[in-house]
Formats: structure tokens, sequence, C-alpha cells
């Protein structure tokens, strides 16, 4: 499920990425009632409750750099330490939602040298407008503002070493006139899994996993 929005900041996206997870999860509890209460009895005890929770809570809201600072306090507890400029594990994601906020959690303004180079440059100079959305139970939806300004996006492709011909149709988009925009990814097999309560994405994928089968 890939949204893109036009107009939009950060701001937007998150708004939008949390909007579409409640009505989901709503529309399916008003829709499949019987059949969130066979998988509540027999896969996942606990997943109306959990579903529930999730429908009625305000999303919590922290900097990529107060994620660090909470989590660098229980490093003894990480299979990988945590410091300023890497990338979240799941172990990590994991404690931010499960342990200290027990909600989902959005995570802002990823250090740039672990994000791509089309998200737009924050004023700091050092990270850029990104966002996940870390769910109990799901994992991360990943979201960004586009780097929209020609003059910046040129000048950290050149900083990436990035070379400005391979991308022409991409920074004609910016050169002829733009806005401002953001976007969103969320799994659509993962959001399966977390609806029904199934652990296995393997078995929440479309199509038969069957010798024969694998035609695509």
């Amino acid at each position: 499920i890939e949204p893109e929005i036009a107009f939009a900041d950060l701001n937007d996206d998150m708004d939008l990425a949390r909007d579409m997870m409640k009505y989901v999860i709503r529309y399916v509890m008003d829709t499949c009632p019987q059949d969130l209460q066979f998988f509540n009895q027999f896969v996942d005890k606990g997943l109306i409750d959990r579903l529930t929770h999730i429908v009625e809570s305000d999303f919590a809201h922290v900097t990529y750099t107060e994620a660090v600072e909470i989590l660098k306090k229980h490093n003894s507890q990480f299979e990988y330490q945590v410091d300023w400029g890497v990338d979240l594990q799941t172990e990590h994601e994991k404690y931010l939602t499960e342990q200290v906020f027990q909600k989902p959690v959005f995570v802002t303004d990823y250090p740039k040298e672990i994000k791509s180079f089309y998200m737009r440059m924050n004023d700091d100079g050092r990270t850029v407008a990104a966002m996940d959305m870390l769910v109990p139970g799901i994992g991360r939806s990943s979201a960004a503002e586009r780097e929209e300004r020609l003059d910046r996006l040129t000048a950290r492709m050149k900083e990436l070493g990035l070379k400005e011909a391979d991308y022409w149709w991409y920074l004609d988009l910016r050169r002829f006139g733009t806005n401002k925009h953001a976007g969103f990814g969320l799994g659509f097999e993962r959001l399966i899994m977390y609806l029904t309560g199934i652990q296995n994405i393997r078995d929440v994928l479309p199509f038969p996993r069957t010798t024969g089968v694998a035609e695509f």
C-alpha cells in the first residue's frame, strides 16, 4: 500500500498513516466480527483486545534522537547496541512500542546517512523529514516528505556520488515545477498478519505456496 499525497508535509503524512491504520482495523472489527472471534479463540487470544487498543489509542511521537536517548539507557538488554546514527533494529522498535509507550509510536527526523537521497532535508542539515510508524506486533511503516527543492536535491546527490544524468527525469519533476508532497508504504501482508494474529507471513500471502503454482 503506497499512498503519495500532494501538498503535504510530514505531519500530514503521519496523520494519514494513523487514520488509515485505525480506519482499516475499525472497518474489519465492524464488518467481520465472527472472523475476528474465530482468530481470537483459536489463533491469538489477545487479538481483539489489541486491535481495540490501537483504535482507541493516541499514537506517541518521538524524534529519532529522543528514541536513541531512551534506548541507550537499556543497551545492556539489546543484542545490537544503540547509538546516534545507527538504524533501529526490530528489538529496539519492539522495546519502544511494547515496553516504553505500550502503543503505536511515530519516530521522526532520522539521520540523513541512513535514509534515501530524495527525503527532504531538515534545517539542521543532519536529519531528514522521515518517519517510521511502529505498531506493536506488526513492525514499521516507513514514510517521508520528499525533497522538492531542486538545489537541495542535486547537492545531496552530489554528496552521495549519484550522477544527475541517471536521474534526469526525476530532476525534471522538480525543475519544471512541483509542490510539497509526502508518502508512506505499508506491507499488505503484514497488515493481514496483524488483523488475524497469524505469526508467519507465508500463511497470509494471497496465493498458494505449492509446487507448480509460482507463475509470477
